[in-house]
């Protein structure tokens, strides 16, 4: 089996056993942000969720590495003993890349996002990343000119995104252009349309569908060979059982939007405000697929990463 030869850096990185056994292996693994433990649910539900997921993964054939930041470590993969730590404490801040290199310098600790997530498994040598829903260009962009960092970093960091596409809160169609101009390669897996999250569909069409795990794997691999130095951006819808109608998420936030503007919300605080409207207005729907699409994207995550590890095995040495 190859060994995994653990990549030049000067960034402290703590592995957790089994992460480290099979990246020496050469064996899948997936990495996985912590924002989803200390910024979702309450204790206990989100460090059982953050089990489930890790749970996904293993069961698309690969090992999971959620990530973190503790006393001045980037930790690849938690340990139960620190998800519960996690779970259970209050004041952990989010770390996306740009914190990332301060917080570290402190010996602090913090969360990861999508971002720092990304930042942290090409540090590690881990090529999948997978996560619910990714950031993007946010409604009224062409004024504020808020684009989520985790756009940015898909263009410098060399990992495989998997994800069920943006929050539909979010301008989709000027997401998918601002991808489209930084090239970054962006393959619907076994579906036509570029996901909402929660919604099969944003009703956009992606550019690519590929049906075959082994060919996204080779998708990925020609990318890097081409010698572009971002990633790949992976989408795989929700199940139909699991997902929101669009026509009622577009309803709800229509009027949440209209509802932040007369209470004067705006900046980093909208995110969570238009989160949590659109969970009211669907009974707590949206916040159940949330946990669900958790679960389904990982899994898949880690049913491509196997793949990808296949491919790599058996290329000539």
């Amino acid at each position: 089996m190859p060994e995994h030869t653990a990549p030049r850096t000067t960034i402290p990185l703590e592995y957790g056993e089994e992460v480290r056994e099979a990246l020496h292996a050469g064996e899948p693994v997936v990495a996985l942000e912590s924002n989803v433990i200390t910024h979702g649910l309450a204790y206990p539900d989100n460090a059982a969720t953050a089990k489930k997921v890790e749970d996904a993964v293993r069961a698309g054939g690969a090992v999971p590495a959620t990530i973190c930041v503790d006393e001045g470590r980037v930790v690849v993969g938690m340990s139960e003993e620190r998800i519960e730590r996690f779970a259970q404490a209050s004041g952990i801040p989010k770390v996306s890349s740009r914190d990332l290199p301060v917080v570290l310098a402190r010996g602090g600790t913090g969360a990861t996002t999508v971002a720092s997530s990304v930042v942290a498994a090409e540090l590690a040598g881990i090529p999948f990343f997978s996560s619910a829903g990714i950031g993007g260009v946010h409604r009224g962009a062409e004024a504020s000119m808020d684009v989520s960092s985790d756009l940015i970093q898909f263009t410098r960091s060399k990992v495989a995104v998997v994800c069920a596409g943006a929050k539909m809160i979010l301008d989709l169609r000027l997401t998918m252009e601002y991808l489209e101009t930084q090239c970054v390669p962006v393959i619907s897996y076994r579906s036509d349309d570029f996901p909402a999250f929660y919604c099969v569909s944003s009703g956009i069409r992606s550019p690519h569908r590929i049906d075959d795990a082994d060919v996204v794997a080779r998708v990925v691999e020609n990318h890097w060979a081409a010698g572009a130095p971002g990633g790949v951006l992976v989408t795989t819808p929700p199940r139909a059982e699991d997902a929101v109608d669009r026509a009622e998420t577009e309803a709800a936030i229509a009027d949440a939007l209209a509802a932040a503007e007369r209470d004067g919300v705006s900046g980093q605080a909208i995110t969570k405000y238009l989160m949590r409207a659109v969970d009211r207005a669907t009974d707590g729907r949206t916040a159940e697929a949330n946990m669900a699409v958790l679960i389904s994207t990982a899994e898949v995550g880690g049913r491509l990463a196997a793949a990808h590890a296949r491919l790599r095995r058996a290329r000539p040495s």
